[in-house]
């Protein structure tokens, strides 16, 4: 039997309570072997991915793969099968489990400004990994943080976690401000040796201290309260002097090698990130017909052409052959669907008749008759407060044998869509990147932007100008259109 993915999760969480970290070898004994680690983070990996939680974008995934796998190749743990994931949800969050996986929010990336910063996040969550810092958390705490990530991604309720903790978030959130240091250490040494600019770890720490900001400024307005995205610094990031201390440490360590980063990279995979909470494109087969507004589907032979029209919805044979019309009524209270269909399709005499119960739909079908005029095929179904009248005819009486059974199963292929299947062909609101003009302003960017009520705080919050200040000429800023 297989095992609940929360129930799996917590067990997971106890587990991993108990790895070593290398600085505190005495610290928790080792339920859990490196191996044991690995094979339970990728248990928990594929059940996130089986629940389509990867963002289907595979130019970004394998950019941010490889950003990783540099950072991680220089880690203290290079022999981990490290894997970086960018994750299908508005909300700015990153995260880690065990075993080298770390996870990185689409919501997040619209934030950051370059590949340092990119690389600061990545980094950071390598160093949670590295210093095993799950393991050094007692039980109860682990297995809460858990249990928050499966909720989040069982539920989507992202009001719960609308400011959520931009580094060592979900699994690793709430280490404490001493964890989080240690984690900000290895990961500027990280940036260091790579050549990126240890200043982006401050850097993007303030971007989402400034959302934090902002979000507590908004929920205060509306009467409501908010959590701290990190809680281990309660003023600016910029201002602490132990993030200060070891970003600047890293820089003592020797000189780096001269970056090569081309910042339009950065900017190519970023542009047409969607912004906030995406419509999924529908899921549709190609030989069904949806119909929109009344929210019905049905099956037919992929030759056949179907004509919504006005009056009446009908599937022909390419030839002509055989056709499918399907009219639309309103139901009569307290009249059985047989009734209904003599009644209604002039049916002195049904041939073959029986009832349908297809897809919590009632209904009736039978064929007419020879002696009351051409063999066809009829039937209804009742569907809310309409009844679908179907009336499946050939050209002539040889034909029908013929086609009978595959209009039939037309007929029967008749259901209400699912909700996969609705979704919008619309396309929503995305990030794209333009120059500064002289005289731009944030202000009149956001009279023409899609990013919603909020627009101007929301465009200087993703172009690191928040709360004031204007775009310079010639620079490149973020829209939402």
């Amino acid at each position: 039997m297989k095992m609940p993915l929360i129930l799996t999760l917590l067990i997971a969480g106890a587990l991993i309570a108990g790895i070593q970290s290398p600085t505190q070898a005495n610290t928790a004994l080792p339920f859990l072997t490196e191996s044991g680690e690995i094979a339970k983070g990728r248990e928990m990996h594929e059940e996130m991915m089986k629940k389509g939680a990867r963002y289907d974008d595979e130019e970004l995934q394998a950019y941010v793969q490889q950003v990783g796998e540099r950072l991680a190749a220089i880690s203290e743990r290079p022999h981990l099968d490290w894997t970086f994931t960018v994750i299908d949800d508005e909300n700015i969050n990153a995260y880690a489990l065990p075993g080298g996986f770390i996870y990185i929010n689409r919501g997040l990336l619209a934030y950051m400004e370059n590949e340092s910063q990119l690389a600061a996040v990545l980094g950071h969550e390598i160093g949670h990994v590295t210093a095993h810092h799950a393991g050094r958390q007692q039980t109860a705490n682990v297995t809460n943080k858990l249990f928050q990530v499966v909720a989040l991604l069982a539920t989507r309720n992202y009001d719960v976690a609308n400011t959520a903790n931009l580094l060592g978030t979900g699994l690793v959130r709430g280490y404490g401000r001493d964890h989080e240091l240690e984690a900000d250490r290895l990961g500027a040494v990280y940036l260091h040796t790579m050549g990126y600019d240890t200043d982006a770890l401050i850097d993007v720490i303030g971007i989402l201290k400034n959302q934090e900001t902002h979000a507590k400024l908004k929920a205060k307005e509306a009467g409501r309260k908010t959590g701290s995205y990190h809680g281990v610094f309660a003023t600016h990031p910029r201002n602490d002097a132990r993030l200060r201390t070891v970003v600047n440490a890293a820089k003592e360590l020797g000189e780096s090698p001269p970056s090569d980063v081309n910042p339009s990279i950065f900017r190519s995979h970023i542009e047409g990130l969607p912004w906030g909470r995406r419509t999924r494109p529908p899921q549709r087969q190609e030989d069904r017909f949806y119909h929109n507004k009344l929210n019905f589907t049905f099956a037919h032979p992929t030759d056949w052409k179907v004509d919504p029209g006005s009056k009446a919805i009908t599937a022909t044979e390419p030839e002509g052959k055989a056709q499918v019309k399907i009219s639309i009524l309103r139901r009569e209270k307290d009249v059985e669907p047989r009734d209904f269909l003599t009644k209604h399709m002039d049916a002195k005499r049904l041939l073959r008749s029986e009832p349908l119960n297809q897809f919590r739909l009632q209904g009736h079908t039978g064929v007419t008759h020879p002696r009351d005029g051409d063999e066809q095929r009829l039937a209804v179904l009742y569907y809310g407060s309409l009844a679908y009248l179907f009336e499946a005819t050939t050209d002539n009486a040889a034909s029908y044998d013929e086609y009978d059974a595959a209009m039939f199963d037309l007929i029967q292929s008749f259901r209400p869509m699912k909700a996969g299947e609705r979704g919008s062909t619309k396309e929503g609101p995305s990030i794209s990147f333009i120059q500064a003009e002289e005289g731009m302003t944030f202000a009149k960017l956001a009279r023409r932007s899609r990013a919603g009520r909020d627009a101007e705080n929301q465009l200087r919050l993703i172009n690191g100008y928040y709360p004031s200040g204007e775009p310079k000429p010639g620079e490149w800023i973020k829209i939402v259109k």
